[in-house]
């Protein structure tokens, strides 16, 4: 076990092997944490490291200052080896022995970011019970975003506030975040759009995607009215 990036960068941790645990791959937390990158600054970010097992991702937010981070595993194994490397490396993490279920249940805390590895072999519904607790008992900030770490077998995705998807081999990276007013009134737009489209030029696919294009690169900066217009001037090009 390796941390990527940050004060502790390029430091290695031997974990006892005795350890109930499938730590996140190097590969796979590298690849994480690029994408967390684009999102956050890390510094100042609180943090619940559900599962947290050997304490792999705790070390990697906490060397990139993260801070406090809050690490959550059932096993007193786990909890005593986090406990032993956040102090050697002077890291804000506070361990927690308990069932993270009975965890997400009590919990009054909001956090930025919220990172679950539960076992793979845990079952569908349980995967399920672990989002739906974190969002029922408001414990990820509006900001915020939700990560669970699964197998490629364990689907995830049609639940409420999920956002997006990464695999890497077998196994995934689910993220959830609330929507934004931004998100919410980008799509409401686009759905207009789409349906003056289909008033003005008919149920032709090829200019339904030529307007999708137009739509997604100007909204920003151009109205509705503007995006239609572009769409029209790209018909009558068209000699149609």
């Amino acid at each position: 076990m390796r941390i990527i990036s940050g004060k502790h960068k390029g430091r290695r941790l031997v974990a006892p092997k005795n350890l109930p645990v499938r730590p996140t791959t190097d590969m796979c937390k590298e690849s994480l944490f690029n994408i967390l990158n684009n999102y956050f600054n890390f510094h100042g970010l609180k943090v619940l490291d559900l599962f947290a097992g050997t304490g792999n991702i705790s070390y990697e937010f906490a060397s990139r200052g993260a801070g406090p981070i809050t690490s959550v595993d059932g096993d007193m194994g786990c909890v005593n080896f986090i406990k032993k490397t956040a102090t050697e490396l002077d890291l804000d993490i506070s361990v927690i022995k308990s069932d993270v279920f009975k965890f997400l249940e009590k919990s009054k805390a909001n956090y930025d970011v919220i990172f679950a590895d539960p076992p793979y072999d845990l079952s569908q519904e349980n995967f399920e019970k672990i989002i739906q607790l974190i969002f029922e008992n408001e414990l990820l900030d509006e900001e915020g975003m939700l990560i669970v770490e699964h197998s490629k077998h364990t689907k995830l995705d049609h639940l409420t506030n999920f956002s997006f998807s990464k695999s890497y081999g077998g196994s995934v990276f689910s993220f959830y975040e609330f929507e934004s007013d931004e998100e919410e009134d980008f799509e409401d737009a686009y759905k207009t759009a789409k349906a003056e489209a289909k008033a003005c030029f008919g149920d032709d696919d090829m200019y339904l995607d030529v307007l999708e294009s137009l739509y997604l690169l100007d909204y920003l900066d151009k109205s509705l009215d503007t995006v239609i217009n572009n769409f029209k001037i790209v018909k009558v090009t068209d000699g149609k």
